[in-house]
């Protein structure tokens, strides 16, 4: 996997991130065009995210996900699943505007959560229209949207139905992360929490000329064995591997250096 760029994820740097100048992406950089191109392609992320609604909406979301049990769900899932869409396609050489709506497709995709878990990318996707609309995004950008915000969730029938779509699922997917755990009791933690706790690093790479996207990840076993993920995650695993397909690309899964998918 040889000249791959990588996506930052929370939980700690590349060792080669200093001489791999494609790894320079961060979770803070959000701009993919300047103030006049942006003008001219339509509204951008930080249009979005600075919506009082959007706002609003997603920090209930999160607090009703956490009312029942669920890892964080909230602004930091959010930019983090935002980042990644828009790294997957860019990396991948897709035209900017693409990758824009990529990262708002993402960064929406929970936003059905404020209703009820049940359903909630279907919820969120009608929930977005609306929003989109009010913001000036053209209706056929709109409809992008709502189809990859309704068909990010495999337990709701989702699948991977545009290259919009294709990298929200593999951005959500991936955020497998410590800091996702809000159990304050370790004691208490049900399997969910131990994967994601046991989880110290992740991280998607991408070649382009290998076409093929794979996540690294970091997993403390003494949190958690790996089959307590596999159990857990694995119809996420394929969705992954579906999507990753229909960027024309393999999927790999590396869990603490060694390849396992």
């Amino acid at each position: 996997m040889s000249e791959a760029a990588s996506a930052p994820r929370p939980g700690g740097e590349r060792p080669d991130a200093a001489v791999d100048t494609r790894a320079k992406v961060h979770r803070t950089e959000t701009k993919t065009k300047t103030p006049a191109e942006a003008k001219r392609q339509g509204p951008t992320l930080d249009v979005v995210r600075a919506d009082h609604r959007v706002k609003t909406f997603i920090r209930s979301a999160n607090q009703q996900t956490g009312a029942i049990g669920y890892t964080e769900h909230g602004e930091r899932h959010a930019n983090t699943c935002a980042d990644g869409a828009r790294f997957i396609l860019r990396s991948l050489g897709h035209e900017a505007r693409r990758c824009e709506l990529a990262a708002i497709a993402a960064y929406l995709h929970d936003i059905g959560n404020v209703v009820t878990r049940e359903k909630h990318g279907q919820t969120g996707a009608l929930i977005a229209k609306d929003i989109l609309a009010d913001l000036g995004f053209d209706y056929e950008e709109i409809a992008t949207v709502m189809g990859a915000i309704a068909n990010h969730e495999e337990e709701e029938g989702g699948t991977a139905i545009s290259a919009i779509s294709a990298a929200v699922i593999l951005a959500d997917k991936s955020d497998v992360h410590r800091s996702r755990v809000r159990n304050p009791k370790s004691t208490a933690f049900d399997i969910h929490d131990r994967v994601n706790y046991a989880a110290t690093s992740a991280e998607i790479k991408v070649s382009r000329k290998e076409k093929q996207i794979a996540l690294y990840l970091t997993i403390d076993t003494e949190t958690a064995p790996l089959m307590e993920y596999f159990e857990i995650f694995l119809s996420r695993m394929i969705l992954c591997r579906r999507a990753a397909e229909f960027l024309h690309c393999t999927f790999a899964l590396v869990i603490n250096d060694t390849r396992l998918l």
